[in-house]
Parts: C-alpha cells; structure tokens; sequence
C-alpha cells in the first residue's frame, strides 16, 4: 500500500509538472512562435495559452537590445528570446565613414524605428533579423549619401530620412518588419572641412555684418541730409518772414515820416502863406543845417570844418529864419 501511495504522489507530481510545462502566460503585445515536432504549429497571442509538452516548443528568435552598462554607458547586446515584442523598436547604429559624390569622406550615424508585423515570417523569412536590419540600412545609407554632394548632404536630412525610410520599408517588407522612421543623427565631416566651413560661415557673418552697417550709415546720411534740408526750408522761411516784415516796416516807417514831414511843411507853408518864396528858402536852410551837422559829426568830437565861399549865402539864410520868427 506505501508503494503504492508513493506512485500515486509521484504521477501526480509528474501531471502536475507536465501540465504547469503546458501552460504559457504570454504578456500584452507580445507573441510566441510554437513548433510542433520542428514545424510550425502556431501563435500564442497575449494571455493563457496551452501547450503540449516535449511536443510542443518554443522557438527562439535573435534580437537586439540596448542595456546600461557597470561604467554608465549604454550597449547594444543580442541575445535569444522566445517572446517576440511587437512594440516599435529602435536600432541605433555605430557610426560608419560614407563618401559623398565630390568625394568627401564624413562619418554617419543614424537611427532606425522599426516593428514587427508579422512575426512568423520575421522568424522564417531571415536568419538574422537585427543584423539583416543593420546591414541593409548601413549600404541603402552609403548608397543615398554617395549620390549627394556635401552641401546637400548637411542641409537635406529630411529627404535623407524620406529616401532611406522608403527603401527600408520596401527591402523588410517580405521579412514581415515595418520601418516607421529614420533619422539621421550625426553628420560629421573631415576637421579640414569642418574649419573650412567655420571660415566660410564667419566670412557670410562678417559680410552680412558690414551690409548691415552700411544700410544703417546709408539711412543716417539719408536722414541727417533730409534733416539739413527741412532746416535749411525752415531757416529760409524765417529769413523770408523777417525780410518781408523788415520790408513792411520799413515802409510803413518812410511812410509815416513822409506823412509827418508832410504835416510839417502844411504847417510850415500855413505859416508862410504871405511870402511863398520864404517858404522855399526856409527848407532849403533846414537841409543845409541838416548836411553840415552830418558833415561836423554827431559823436561828440570836435572837427574842424571849412565853410564854403556860399556859407554867406546860409548865414544871410539864418538871419533871414531870424526876422521871420520875430513876427508875430
């Protein structure tokens, strides 16, 4: 009976065992390729699944992944997995020395976003899935980059990543992977070029420099020069508005003394109405008074001044002036 008994636990130990071989847990957006006798039997999709065991097996596939290593830097390491991931992946290669089509050689490096959509095919279709990946995309990199010249290599990764993800996408079609993106990371030329292209680049900076301080000094002169000519309208103008207002007051000024002399000599011939020719002979004494004391001076210095032979003719004038303003 006791051996018995340790049969009977032994064989449900073994079922027990048999039967937890036979159960498959599979994770969310994972899958498992199951062969049955080395021929594909089918595909565990996420959840329990159910296996036969010793006859059923899972087969392993080679990928890629990128693990931190003891000194902090990150590697890329491959190793066997029996759970495909059907997550998007990214491979991101060493750099790689290219030459472009003027012959310049530069280092590369680029990053590559992939899927895969259809795992019994990625299993069956290729050997090595992350190293076919790697190797088409390191020779589709050489051969787009050699038809482009330098200048267009740098300013054109967009269409770089346009190019390489069309004809990524094309080639692991029948591989059953699905490239999402490329992106260039790194172009790096020769140390030559690179100072070349500083050089180049500070000479446009200077140039542009110098453009933009000569439109600035063209626009001062520009405006310093409008400036002046508004100042000058604006001096002219007021010299204008003077000359004319001199002018007006200046003949307003004669006007107003020849409307004054004009009352005096009223006054004057009024007073001399009687005798018409003292009229005459008193001006003409006035203007001959008026020319000698601009002739003596007006300043307060002596001159000596020398009569002229007709003085007699003023002094008779005077004495003349005399008896009249001793009428009445």
């Amino acid at each position: 009976m006791e051996a018995i008994a340790v049969l009977v636990a032994l064989l449900t130990v073994l079922v027990g065992v048999v039967a937890f071989m036979g159960v498959r847990v599979i994770e969310q957006s994972q899958v498992m390729i199951i062969e049955r006798l080395g021929k594909y039997k089918r595909m565990l999709t996420s959840g329990v699944n159910f296996i036969l065991p010793f006859v059923d097996k899972p087969r392993p596939m080679m990928m890629q992944f990128v693990v931190e290593s003891r000194d902090g830097t990150m590697q890329m390491i491959t190793r066997f997995v029996t759970k495909i991931d059907l997550r998007e992946s990214v491979f991101d290669f060493p750099r790689q020395n290219v030459i472009t089509s003027d012959n310049v050689a530069i280092e590369i490096n680029a990053l590559l976003y992939f899927q895969i959509s259809d795992p019994p095919r990625a299993m069956y279709e290729i050997q090595n899935l992350p190293d076919a990946i790697s190797k088409l995309t390191q020779t589709t990199l050489r051969n787009v980059i050699g038809g482009m010249d330098l200048d267009q290599t740098l300013t054109s990764r967009d269409s770089i990543n346009a190019h390489l993800k069309t004809i990524l996408d094309e080639a692991t079609d029948k591989w059953g992977v699905k490239v999402n993106r490329v992106e260039i990371q790194d172009i790096i030329p020769p140390a030559d070029i690179r100072a070349a292209m500083e050089k180049q680049m500070r000479a446009e900076r200077d140039r542009r420099a110098a453009i933009l301080e000569a439109e600035g000094l063209k626009a001062a002169a520009i405006l310093n020069a409008e400036g002046e000519q508004q100042s000058a309208i604006k001096i002219a103008e007021g010299t204008k508005q003077s000359a004319i207002l001199t002018a007006e007051g200046e003949a307003r000024a004669r006007i107003a003394k020849a409307e004054a002399e004009k009352d005096a000599l009223n006054l004057i011939k009024a007073a001399l109405a009687d005798d018409p020719e003292k009229t005459a002979q008193y001006l003409v004494s006035m203007r001959y008074i008026d020319e000698l004391s601009a002739i003596a001076g007006q300043d307060g210095q002596g001159r000596l001044v020398f009569m002229p032979f007709e003085a007699s003719g003023f002094i008779s004038s005077m004495g003349a002036l005399s008896e009249l303003f001793k009428k009445p």
